[in-house]
């Protein structure tokens, strides 16, 4: 890195002209990239991604979508008022031109009402939204609401629910678009307020110019991959949430060890040559573990996740590259002038966090057991995460879809509806199929409407008696599977979302292998180590486990949820979640382990001294890793400002992650457990050490 840095300090003109290219290149291309992300969402060859496929190609409605449902409480038994619901059903399918529309009155079916008679639905699945992520059809649900607005049978007004409707209720923004651009203001706005805390002069001003060259450029690199790969409109928010926090942390710890340097008395030059070869080194290493983080999910069987993974690992990458080019030479031109009337000195290590270190390092053992116990007990509640689909009363708080929601609840009927079992039957009436699964605990009903026949293909209905949030919802995929006949298959949501966690976390344990295995080659060179890259990786694991607990504790049990946000418990978490947590703490939280055992490392090479390893390497990057963890912590926190309930979900594990991180592993449990191995975390055998081709150590 030495050699690196002293080029770019040499080429400044052309570092700055190619970087601005870049930019310019990067705003013209941050629209198009965008619009070519591919929304689908698919797990390819498993039983319920192909039955839906198979619906939505021969009736070109339903399958991955979610229908919407008209609800209406009448005031006497819904077989007396069957020719108001027909024309009902007739209004839903005219405003829904090509949705397939069933209800009581088309099929009699007691499926469509409550026990008491008195409370119907009408199901519709629409065709889908070409413009919308995921099955969402938000542009379906308004234009069923408005048609159905002044409609009442019996003096009953028919609301519109469904999921789509709910978030309707609930003010999303299905765009995503002023959403995304709010928390990146918000996530920089808490950014520049830290910053300026930890130089105390203009320099604060340079981390943010590194995150937006980064997330700018990184676009080029984004629009490229999706000429060439379906690309998920989530990498988006990725690259502009995590980026904000990856390119402020790196700009930090380059920043602050060019100042510290020439705060010893060196040049601005030989200060920024020190800087890029030992902060640069830190930050080439940090990129790669978090780059390696997120692209291990490449591993993973679905399209969709490995592109995060894969344009994912792309924001790391671009802000390594700006922090050890762009910055350095941003320093060289601007940064004496820009720290000319700075309120901190930092010749010395933080007298805080070296007495701090001191106090861990005495009460070691103790400040171990502490740490162990409280994480343990963190992990131990993330064994009883239930993987599924959060919990419907959580989508909206109020409004004519929660009301309609809460009538089919009260009612009896439950929130099957909103996300129905569709069996296909090949060659035959799915008559037979549907009465089947009706048997099958956790069924409340199911109907084969004769209209739902096309091209010797036969759809039915299966509607659970609880929400398909809960959790003996998912526990019907295989009731219902092993009574179809062999002609029929099973699909929608709930199937859908049950092979997803079968897929994934089936695989999980090979993505955690392969991350482990880079991880620790990577770290074993960087640290000249066997012990501590293993170290850091449980530690990593063990802080992940910990971020998972907090999501059962805060939202699965409400623990939470309710105080800050008024939204119930969910119940369970959404699947996708604990795994998108994962592959983002992994490499993040990994930023802060290369900053701080980096530093040990440095010292303890110049005084062979464990002891003063652990508190100079603490009192010289606490006050960085806190500032960056609280950096990461605000961006996190803004993403939490999403209406729909999952993100705020996501922030609150990433948030929690990146905190319990910072302060227990990093602040307490990792100087506590260098300062018992003493030795031993330094020893690097000759023969490793050749193969690694790194100086071999005996601690």
């Amino acid at each position: 890195m030495k050699r690196f840095t002293e080029w770019v300090l040499a080429h400044k003109r052309l570092v700055v002209i190619g970087w601005l290219v870049l930019f310019v290149v990067g705003i013209g291309t941050m629209g198009p990239a965008t619009d070519r992300m591919d929304q689908k969402f698919s797990v390819p060859g498993r039983e319920a991604q192909e039955t839906n496929d198979k619906i939505l190609k021969t009736f070109g409605s339903g399958g991955d979508s979610t229908p919407q449902v008209a609800v209406v409480q009448l005031s006497k038994p819904a077989a007396q008022e069957k020719p108001a619901l027909a024309a009902l059903e007739k209004k839903v399918a005219d405003t829904l031109p090509g949705a397939r529309v069933a209800g009581y009155a088309s099929t009699g079916s007691s499926a469509f009402v409550s026990d008491d008679q008195k409370t119907t639905f009408v199901i519709a699945h629409p065709t889908p939204d070409p413009d919308a992520s995921f099955g969402d059809n938000a542009a379906a649900a308004k234009k069923l609401t408005a048609a159905l607005k002044n409609e009442k049978i019996d003096g009953g007004q028919v609301r519109v629910t469904g999921f789509d409707a709910l978030s309707e209720d609930a003010g999303s923004d299905t765009s995503g678009g002023t959403g995304l651009l709010v928390e990146a203001l918000l996530g920089g706005i808490g950014a520049l307020v830290v910053l300026v805390f930890v130089f105390g002069s203009a320099l604060a001003l340079l981390p943010l110019l590194v995150a937006v060259f980064s997330i700018v450029s990184t676009f080029v690199l984004l629009f490229i991959a999706t000429r060439f790969s379906h690309i998920s409109p989530i990498v988006q928010f990725l690259v502009v949430l995590v980026g904000l926090g990856v390119a402020i942390d790196y700009a930090l710890l380059m920043t602050i060890r060019w100042r510290e340097e020439r705060t010893h008395g060196r040049s601005n030059e030989e200060a920024l040559v020190i800087a890029g070869e030992r902060a640069g080194r830190a930050i080439l290493f940090s990129g790669i573990t978090v780059a390696v983080g997120l692209f291990a999910m490449v591993a993973l069987p679905l399209p969709f996740l490995r592109s995060v993974g894969l344009g994912g690992m792309l924001i790391p990458v671009m802000s390594v590259l700006v922090s050890t080019t762009l910055l350095p030479v941003f320093l060289s031109k601007f940064g004496p002038a820009m720290d000319k009337h700075r309120i901190r000195n930092d010749d010395k290590a933080s007298k805080n966090w070296t007495a701090w270190a001191k106090f861990v390092v005495k009460f070691r053992w103790a400040a171990a057991l502490i740490a162990i116990i409280f994480l343990g007990l963190l992990v131990g509640r993330a064994t009883n995460l239930e993987l599924g689909i959060s919990s419907l009363d959580t989508i909206a708080k109020s409004g004519p879809a929660t009301v309609a929601l809460k009538q089919l609840e009260s009612s009896g009927i439950g929130g099957g509806p909103l996300l129905p079992h569709e069996i296909v039957v090949n060659g035959s009436s799915a008559t037979s199929a549907a009465e089947a699964a009706s048997q099958v605990s956790g069924v409340r009903g199911a109907v084969a409407p004769e209209a739902w026949s096309k091209d010797g293909i036969s759809v039915a209905n299966a509607f659970t008696s609880d929400s398909p949030s809960s959790n003996s919802a998912e526990s019907t995929v295989d009731g219902i599977r092993n009574v179809l006949p062999a002609e029929a298959d099973l699909g929608g949501g709930i199937a859908g979302t049950a092979d997803f966690v079968d897929a994934v976390y089936g695989n999980f344990p090979l993505v955690l292998l392969i991350i482990s295995v880079i991880t620790f080659i990577l770290l074993a060179r960087a640290f000249r180590s066997i012990v501590l890259p293993i170290k850091a990786i449980i530690l990593n694991i063990i802080s992940i486990g910990a971020a998972w607990g907090v999501l059962e504790i805060v939202w699965q049990s409400g623990h939470g949820s309710s105080l800050i946000w008024g939204i119930a418990a969910t119940g369970s978490i959404a699947s996708w979640i604990p795994l998108m947590v994962f592959a983002f703490l992994f490499g993040l939280s990994m930023d802060y382990e290369v900053f701080i055992l980096s530093r040990m490392r440095e010292v303890y090479d110049a005084t062979g001294d464990t002891t003063q390893a652990v508190v100079e390497g603490v009192g010289r990057t606490g006050r960085l890793v806190t500032s960056a963890a609280l950096i990461l912590f605000l961006t996190f926190v803004s993403f939490a400002t999403a209406p729909e309930t999952d993100p705020k979900i996501m922030a609150t594990g990433l948030a929690a992650g990146i905190m319990i991180d910072a302060t227990i592993i990093r602040a307490l449990l990792v100087p506590a457990v260098v300062s018992l191995f003493g030795k031993w975390n330094w020893w690097m055998p000759h023969r490793v050490a050749k193969v690694l081709r790194v100086q071999p150590s005996e601690g």
